[in-house]
């Protein structure tokens, strides 16, 4: 019988520190959760620790079922970030320093376009707060933002940030990520810049 986590109604990252603890004594759990990044954020991780993973839409919820492979391990590198050296780039707001916005619209714009002529490229830029409104439609760093990606820079934005400010349905570049991931992309980086 699998051990069932109930993480409706948890907000990010509950729901998936929930999971990975049941996991770590268990071979078969059941997580239920009530919303699709919940329900990524929990696959995602589940993956990561080698469990194969299936997924079913109820009326009361997503159940996510999660069972580890006799011959599955978990990945030795579960992101960029996570790899010896790797550089990270926390991106906080949507404007670069403090003071006048308009002339931070400006340089982050300058910046993240410099990034892309850089000979060495960060492994992962983390956008939280006001900057996941950069990867979103519209946005004037795009392109940038996408050339980072196509070569192979993760980005990753803050799933809390984007609700917020209601902009998750416009993500146009990156991944949807959580607290618990940003936490372990940053704690296992050797180097972070945070802008």
């Amino acid at each position: 019988m699998p051990k069932v986590v109930d993480a409706r109604g948890k907000s990010c990252p509950q729901p998936v520190i929930m999971t990975k603890q049941a996991l770590a004594g268990e071979d078969d759990v059941i997580a239920i959760v009530d919303n699709e990044i919940s329900q990524r954020n929990v696959s995602r991780m589940a993956e990561k620790q080698g469990f194969q993973v299936q997924m079913e839409a109820k009326a009361d919820g997503l159940y996510i079922h999660l069972t580890r492979s006799a011959a599955s391990q978990p990945e030795a590198v579960t992101s960029p970030a996570s790899a010896a050296g790797a550089l990270v780039v926390l991106i906080g707001a949507d404007t670069l320093g403090r003071g006048d916005d308009e002339l931070g619209g400006v340089l982050m714009r300058a910046f993240l376009h410099t990034l892309t002529e850089m000979d060495t490229l960060p492994d992962m830029i983390i956008l939280v707060n006001s900057g996941v409104k950069l990867a979103v439609v519209g946005s004037p760093v795009l392109d940038d933002l996408r050339a980072l990606s196509d070569a192979g820079v993760q980005v990753l934005a803050c799933g809390t940030c984007l609700g917020h400010y209601r902009l998750k349905e416009q993500l146009a570049i990156g991944e949807i990520s959580n607290m618990y991931s940003i936490a372990e992309a940053l704690l296992g980086a050797g180097r972070v810049v945070r802008i």
